[in-house]
């Protein structure tokens, strides 16, 4: 059946949410316009409060394709995906307790400064060029999925909303710098909010209630949740979920820059924290409010499936089919859907934007020309802005050849973030790694990764591991009037190769898992060949001592893991030694490091204290 397109109102309510983000990146640039130094555009000035990080950072890493995919997941393959609600736990609390006190008491601004700190500047740029690489490829994903599935179902032209989303973010980005995209960011979860539960209120009357929903989800076997089975091939189990999931989501959160640059401009420790548990409980939210619409829309098309009645031709194009249907009486209300899939764009293609130019700027531009000065070094940043928008909107047409967005995407996450995510592990938590081994096992667990990841994009897993749930066409009024069956016609099987079956079929969620245990093992494997580090050579701050949980009783056994490391003299030796191991690092003498150091606390606000590097209100 013909679903009604874009009326006026819709277009208004839509091109409301462009004006606004871009009108906040007009106001920071005016209000902002004295403080011209770098540091301001791309980190706030670490002044920035745990509230509004805590919605940004849930804005985004809650795309689009969380507000398309997630719920066509749901409806295709039942509510499985609610098992993230554990992932995401053991994700924050990791982010919190091991990863960010590193980072933030090392005084960095670009998370990769600190594998410079540790190993050497060519691990620093390895893992800054898979970086650059992971978030242009993830970006132009996010930005062509909405536009794909609203061209199709709303008839809003596609490559002008592509183009619409790459010029707006850029926009913002380069006048506002961070403040203006965290502030935007949390004025898009809001947006996005209040358009899934409109749509679930709306959902759920049409629908005859929620008991008739949870009923409907019951019957068409959507509620299966806890599925234990240890099968790796499986695409979504608890195992595969709860491992899998923790460990790509950790790569996207633990030690990706976006995530990273926006708790380090929090104004202390704590409130970077406190940002990160609050974001915690957005994420949930987000989770809940995706997962039930999958199950509103599943109740609604229970009979008649617009995907296998080829009405649409993505399963993607789901939900604003579902929205365009059920609002067909309201002028006005797609619009506000539409203005929610975009603002998950909208916040996550600005938090990469601004975050690749963090990234060139601090390891590739400052490392050439490191006398530069503020006036340049803003406008450079700026300039770095906008070259990345058009990149990213140039790769979104590259984006049109691969598959189901969430998975998608998250294969991108696990296949690159992975292998970082163990790069950073062997840094913080083993004091003998050395920079060999950090070398070696980035390039092993890279190696595994994309060997599994592009293997399965070749030869996708057998159907029975990934097969959708039923769905039925039974009371659709198709075009031809013939019944369409929910199975494919069998076709004649590809000659497959012997790992087709095990290696290349395993679920995507285990790229991540993959590549972040093969560097850490290998790396450990190949530091001990070469010669561990020599602990007494490293500032405590860089390490986190997690074996102090489990040999808490003993502090005999607490030294011998720490491998040399001097954490019991911890503020003594890291004021003594750091300005000494950057120097060697980088080759500056002692007195150029202090001169800095003065130089940086002369410019500070009031109330910077230089023992903590934070703030004190």
């Amino acid at each position: 059946p013909e679903v009604n397109k874009f009326v006026a109102w819709d277009y208004v309510v839509f091109a409301g949410l462009f004006l606004v983000s871009a009108s906040i990146g007009v106001f920071f640039a005016v209000k902002e316009r004295k403080k011209k130094t770098s540091d301001e555009f791309l980190v706030g000035g670490k002044q920035m409060t745990c509230g509004p990080i805590a919605f940004s950072l849930t804005s985004s890493f809650m795309s689009a394709i969380t507000v398309l995919g997630t719920p066509s997941e749901v409806y295709r393959h039942g509510a499985s995906f609610v098992v993230f609600f554990l992932a995401y736990a053991l994700v924050i609390i990791f982010t919190a307790e091991l990863f960010l006190p590193v980072f933030y008491r090392s005084g960095i601004t670009s998370t990769y400064e600190y594998l410079e700190l540790r190993f050497n500047k060519i691990v620093r740029l390895a893992a800054t060029l898979i970086y650059i690489l992971q978030t242009i490829l993830y970006t132009g994903i996010v930005v062509y999925a909405p536009s794909l599935a609203l061209n199709q179902v709303t008839g809003f032209d596609l490559w002008g909303s592509v183009a619409a989303t790459g010029i707006v973010c850029t926009f913002y980005c380069t006048l506002g710098g961070l403040k203006a995209v965290v502030w935007t960011d949390a004025f898009q979860i809001i947006v996005m909010v209040v358009g899934f539960v409109t749509v679930l209120i709306r959902g759920t009357t049409v629908n005859g209630g929620s008991a008739k929903v949870w009923e409907d989800a019951y019957e068409g076997s959507r509620l299966n949740i806890f599925d234990f089975d240890v099968d790796p091939l499986k695409r979504h189990t608890f195992w595969t979920i709860a491992i899998g999931g923790t460990f790509t989501w950790l790569g996207i959160y633990g030690v990706n820059q976006s995530t990273m640059q926006r708790c380090i401009s929090c104004k202390s420790e704590k409130h970077a924290k406190l940002a990160l548990y609050l974001n915690l409980l957005g994420l949930w939210i987000v989770l809940v409010c995706a997962v039930f619409s999958g199950l509103v829309m599943y109740s609604y098309y229970k009979s008649c499936d617009p995907w296998t009645a080829h009405f649409i031709s993505a399963p993607d194009q789901l939900m604003p089919y579902f929205v365009m249907d059920i609002f067909s009486s309201m002028p006005g209300v797609p619009g506000l859907f539409v203005a929610c899939a975009f603002s998950g764009t909208l916040s996550t293609v600005a938090a990469s934007i601004n975050a690749l130019a963090t990234v060139t700027f601090e390891d590739l531009v400052k490392k050439c020309f490191p006398n530069m000065s503020d006036k340049m070094s803003t406008w450079i940043s700026k300039g770095l802005c906008i070259l990345y928008g058009i990149l990213c909107t140039l790769m979104a047409a590259g984006a049109s050849l691969l598959g189901g967005v969430v998975q998608a995407s998250l294969s991108i996450h696990g296949m690159c973030g992975g292998p970082v995510l163990g790069l950073f592990t062997l840094g913080i938590v083993f004091p003998c790694a050395n920079w060999k081994g950090a070398i070696g096992g980035l390039l092993t667990g890279i190696i595994l990764a994309f060997w599994a990841g592009t293997g399965s994009f070749i030869y996708p897993a057998p159907p029975t591991k990934f097969i959708p749930l039923q769905l039925s066409t039974f009371n659709c009024t198709l075009a031809n009037s013939t019944q369409v069956l929910a199975t494919a016609a069998p076709t004649a099987a590809p000659d497959r190769p012997l790992l087709a079956d095990t290696w290349y079929s395993l679920s995507y969620l285990y790229f991540s898992t993959i590549g972040c245990l093969g560097c850490a093992v290998a790396g450990l494997l190949i530091s001990y060949v070469t010669g561990p580090s020599k602990g007494e050579d490293i500032p405590p701050v860089l390490i986190k001592p997690v074996c102090n949980l489990f040999c808490f009783w003993s502090e005999r056994l607490k030294a011998f893991f720490w491998c040399g490391v001097q954490h019991n003299s911890q503020e003594v030796d890291f004021e003594k030694n750091l300005p000494k191991f950057i120097a060697n690092k980088t080759g500056t003498d002692d007195d150029t490091f202090k001169n800095s150091i003065n130089k940086e606390n002369k410019y500070q606000f009031p109330g910077y204290n230089p023992e903590e590097k934070s703030y004190t209100n």
